[in-house]
């Protein structure tokens, strides 16, 4: 049995409304979850052929820890979805007001810089605490970590928008080469 730490903000979200999340895992992984009130999580997958399994778990209960959707999180059971935290304290240190800066970049007014990234590269994003997560396939997890990494480095929007269209087309490619 192996565990995962998760924010106690979040418990709630794991769980889902009346353990829907919770029994939603446990039915399409074939494992069993044990939540504490901590945020610590227990993985059981004894009863479970994959050998996988328990660490695509963990990484599904560690997305919904850093602020994915349930949704979103269970992408990670496909076999080429992957999923990466960076850490902003890496780029700016622990000054809040830098940590907050970075974070409201990477955000965009209203959402926008995020949404961009992710319409344009097919990832999802989510910015929680001081780091930011990434869930993608094997293709489209590098340009969106660099375009990550452009933004948390202090490049213009308009730079990171313009590598994103050129890396479009290396996207449209692998797509049709995975259909």
């Amino acid at each position: 049995m192996k565990g995962v730490r998760i924010p106690k903000d979040r418990i709630g979200v794991l769980i889902g409304k009346e353990g829907q999340t919770k029994a939603m895992i446990e039915e399409r992984c074939k494992v069993k979850l044990d939540i504490d009130s901590e945020g610590e999580v227990l993985i059981d997958d004894s009863k479970n052929e994959d050998p996988l399994m328990q660490l695509k778990v963990m990484d599904i209960v560690r997305a919904i820890g850093r602020g994915f959707s349930p949704h979103h999180a269970m992408r990670l059971l496909d076999d080429d979805e992957y999923f990466e935290v960076m850490d902003i304290d890496d780029y700016v240190g622990k000054k809040h007001d830098q940590l907050q800066r970075v974070r409201a970049r990477i955000i965009g007014s209203g959402g926008k810089t995020r949404r961009i990234i992710e319409d344009m590269v097919g990832v999802n994003i989510s910015v929680y605490g001081d780091t930011v997560c990434i869930i993608g396939n094997s293709i489209q997890m590098p340009i969106a970590r660099s375009a990550v990494d452009m933004i948390l480095s202090g490049s213009e929007h308009a730079t990171v928008y313009r590598f994103l269209e050129r890396k479009r087309g290396e996207l449209r490619i692998s797509e049709m080469g995975f259909s």
